[in-house]
């Protein structure tokens, strides 16, 4: 693996650092003032191609892979990380899911207008009561009447879901076969009664770019939505959080980097006893843990990209890459307040935005615990964590 990054690569994330300092910057203080959801900007993020990296170019993608998907999470979430949720409801977990299982007239409906940003996504399987065991504790059900199912019950932490147009929702239509009575469905909220989303209040996070509880009341999806058969509705989540996580990685490398480089400048600049802060090396031991743990934690992420650009499997890949990535950006963030001391509190600074934003990362697409549980059964040989065959449907798997 060559570990300097193709020019093409570079070029697109320079596209996305630019975008994000020239169109986010600027407007998101107003979004956020008003509660306004986005649509804007996140149609210009699809006009730019920032979501569509992983599609090929009929559908309206850019054919750029994986590996560019990275580099983009990575630049949106180091100057913008609010709108690193866009970069799973617009650019993978959402639109890729659809076209990595879906039908052919499924992905022309809906793939084209999820990467151009001229539809809001959403991916919904967690549930109130599930935890890490979201398919296990699944209650939700979805039951067969004529040419649609009825959809009732409610799901938790769904991102975007109050501004959704087009997403995936996961429900039981055998109650009694576990894991296998789970099916997919592509869901369209805004056109059918019976769908609610409440924002979920967190202090430090975004009011606009949001999570939310999701209510079902008799809510309908044609026949024609569901995503593959019934009961193939595990295979395909497990399957899309695999692709989430490198999103999630990414997008926690680039909280820590934001991290790094604000302890940098303010450690520069910080005068305490006549000089620099930065000169005491207590903090040069911070600064350089930092600098180490956001550089092994890039590489891993890159590979991650790197594999699913080759079409290989990538399981045990990310899930390395995801654990690593956000042990970074916690003891990144950790440092950052340590180094700041009491300014890491204040709204003049960054970094408590910053920390909120690695504590959602922390728990998303799989927490560190998790993480460490399939890590460690796979090195130890209880379970290969490579050992599902590889869904890609860009690289023809």
């Amino acid at each position: 693996m060559d570990f300097t990054l193709p020019p093409e690569i570079e070029a697109i994330a320079e596209t996305a650092r630019r975008f994000a300092e020239a169109e986010i910057l600027p407007q998101i203080g107003a979004y956020e003032a008003s509660g306004e959801f986005p649509h804007a900007i996140i149609e210009k993020m699809g006009a730019t191609g920032l979501f569509g990296a992983s599609f090929p170019e009929n559908l309206g993608g850019t054919d750029a892979g994986f590996l560019a998907v990275a580099v983009i999470s990575e630049e949106i979430s180091r100057i913008a990380p609010e709108f690193g949720y866009a970069m799973n409801m617009q650019a993978m977990t959402c639109p890729f899911t659809i076209y990595n299982w879906g039908t052919d007239d499924q992905i022309s409906r809906f793939v084209p207008d999820l990467i151009a940003g001229r539809r809001i996504g959403m991916f919904a399987l967690t549930e109130p009561g599930g935890g890490s065991d979201a398919a296990g504790a699944m209650q939700t059900t979805a039951l067969r009447d004529g040419d649609v199912y009825r959809l009732n019950g409610s799901k938790q932490w769904i991102t975007f879901a109050h501004a959704c147009d087009t997403g995936i929702l996961f429900a039981k239509t055998d109650l009694d076969a576990g894991h296998r009575g789970i099916t997919a469905f592509i869901v369209e909220p805004k056109a059918h009664d019976g769908f609610t989303a409440n924002p979920i209040a967190m202090s430090g996070l975004s009011n606009v770019l949001c999570s939310n509880a999701v209510f079902l009341d008799d809510f309908v999806v044609p026949v024609e939505n569901r995503l593959g058969g019934e009961g193939e509705g595990f295979k395909i989540a497990m399957n899309a959080l695999e692709y989430g996580r490198l999103t999630v990685a990414a997008r926690s490398v680039g909280l820590a980097q934001a991290c790094f480089e604000e302890s940098v400048r303010y450690a520069n600049e910080r005068v305490i006893r006549g000089q620099p802060i930065g000169h005491y090396q207590m903090v040069q031991h911070l600064i350089a843990d930092m600098a180490v743990n956001v550089d092994a934690a890039r590489v891993l992420v890159h590979r991650t990209g790197w594999l699913m650009d080759r079409g290989e499997p990538s399981s045990r890949a990310t899930s390395r890459a995801k654990y690593a990535a956000v042990e970074a950006a916690k003891h990144a963030a950790a440092s950052a307040a340590e180094i700041f001391a009491g300014y890491a509190l204040a709204d003049e600074y960054p970094i408590k935005k910053f920390t909120a934003y690695v504590n959602m990362l922390a728990v998303g697409e799989g927490t560190p615990n998790v993480q460490r549980i399939l890590i460690a059964e796979d090195a130890l040989g209880i379970k290969n964590a490579n050992r599902h065959p590889v869904r890609n449907r860009l690289r023809g798997n």
